[in-house]
């Protein structure tokens, strides 16, 4: 029985054992391979994480896509921004299926799927579920090949790359598989690197590898502390994610990250366009703008993300949770350890260390991510209230409603993934924030009660 549930937003998910069990994973690969030979694509990569899931259902989606009449091109083992290599290159147009649980408990597994130029997301993904129901598979006989992807990723990451003297970097892998590459990347790169949990367990022993959660980089943050590092990173399970420590042990999160990364591409590309999700600071547009370059606020997602850079032709793009997308000098799609080397690079470069980089940036007062539980079937007329509530206000619309105050804004958004909404402030100082958060929680809890949520 498949479950309405795993088709999220931007990829196919569930629980291993119960949503996921061996019809309905074999169920998926059909509906892939169907959707794909819809669009006339003929050949479909498949790789897979580390989690213990993750060999057994790559073999059960590789069945599907060869009954389906899909060539399939096996790249094994590998992170996801490697998979994407793969799609670039190797099978540039076509499609793919790239099985992991990302930054979530062992317990769970996922898949992202590759159609042309970017991963499927929204009515897509729906799209795969309808086929389902309807059974109307379309049937073949593919052709199977293996061809591992991570030397000549290997190569690609590294190409161009310009580390002018030796920084240490401490890397943490959290037992995803950034530890297949981590951290003799940075060293092939020209760096002092030292790994941490780079040895592959997919049942994450040490702590799960997901870089916005503070408890998971308390390892990496005393690490780079006691060896005076330069830096930290660290990764989700997949490797698409990056999580950044400076050189005072301090977290710093994707806005601010992007921030930086954006500086020298604007000085060397005056004018490019940089896209960022809804959930970022004010402080990450002003920067851009007075650096030369075209913020573009946009839709929380890493699918949504990638086909807006595309779109706009942007040179940059990122969220708050280390998706970065670099277009300059690389594919654009979010890659995590490119990432972790353009950083080096950065540092190596710089006239002051990680943490003075990082406080020329204006740090204003934000909240963390605040999720309140709201139901699938409301949570969207939720905040169609709320922006109505606020009419008198200026808004930005893009995702949610994000309502803009002379030194402040709050945002309430609509997850994509989960029964919640999700709300965020910011200001100029702490006091005006929580006046800020006052205000607009207050008019969510409102409408909530009006609607019996």
């Amino acid at each position: 029985m498949v479950t309405a549930n795993i088709f999220r937003e931007y990829d196919v998910r569930g629980e291993v054992g119960t949503d996921l069990v061996e019809d309905v994973v074999f169920a998926l690969g059909r509906a892939v391979g169907t959707y794909l030979v819809r669009r006339g694509k003929t050949v479909a990569l498949l790789g897979r994480d580390n989690r213990p899931s993750s060999e057994d259902f790559a073999a059960i989606v590789r069945d599907a896509l060869l009954a389906s009449g899909v060539d399939v091109v096996d790249l094994g083992l590998a992170p996801t921004p490697a998979f994407y290599f793969g799609t670039r290159v190797y099978a540039p147009g076509q499609g793919g299926v790239m099985v992991t649980g990302s930054h979530n408990p062992p317990q769970f597994n996922g898949f992202k799927i590759s159609c042309g130029e970017g991963t499927i997301y929204g009515p897509a993904i729906q799209e795969l579920a309808r086929i389902i129901a309807d059974g109307s598979f379309a049937a073949g006989r593919g052709s199977y090949r293996r061809r591992p992807v991570l030397d000549a990723y290997r190569r690609a990451v590294l190409k161009g790359i310009r580390v002018r003297r030796r920084v240490k970097v401490v890397a943490d892998a959290g037992n995803g598989t950034a530890g297949l590459l981590m951290p003799a990347l940075l060293t092939d790169a020209g760096c002092d690197a030292e790994g941490l949990y780079c040895d592959l367990d997919g049942t994450f022993p040490h702590h799960f590898p997901d870089p916005t959660v503070p408890a998971n980089m308390a390892a990496l943050v005393d690490r780079v502390q006691a060896t005076g590092a330069a830096a930290g990173v660290a990764f989700d399970g997949d490797a698409d994610r990056i999580g950044a420590v400076d050189d005072q042990g301090r977290i710093i999160w994707g806005d601010k990250l992007l921030a930086l990364f954006a500086a020298p591409i604007l000085k060397e590309r005056p004018g490019s366009k940089v896209v960022f999700e809804v959930k970022c600071s004010q402080a990450l547009g002003e920067e851009v703008t007075a650096r030369g370059g075209v913020p573009i606020m946009w839709k929380t997602g890493h699918s949504l993300i990638e086909a807006k850079i595309r779109e706009e032709g942007a040179a940059l793009a990122g969220e708050m949770s280390g998706h970065i997308y670099f277009a300059d000098r690389y594919y654009g799609f979010d890659d995590g350890l490119y990432a972790a080397l353009r950083l080096a690079e950065l540092l190596a470069a710089a006239d002051a260390p990680f943490s003075v980089l990082a406080d020329r940036i204006p740090s204003y007062y934000a909240t963390p991510e605040i999720r309140v539980d709201c139901s699938d079937d409301v949570k969207f007329r939720v905040v169609e209230e709320v922006k109505r509530r606020f009419a008198g206000r200026p808004v930005i619309t893009v995702d949610g409603v994000r309502i803009l105050f002379d030194d402040g804004w709050g945002l309430v958004r609509a997850s994509n993934t989960q029964p919640a909404l999700v709300l965020r402030f910011e200001a100029k100082t702490e006091a005006r924030r929580d006046e800020i958060q006052r205000e607009v929680e207050g008019v969510v809890g409102d409408v909530l009660r009006s609607m019996g949520a």
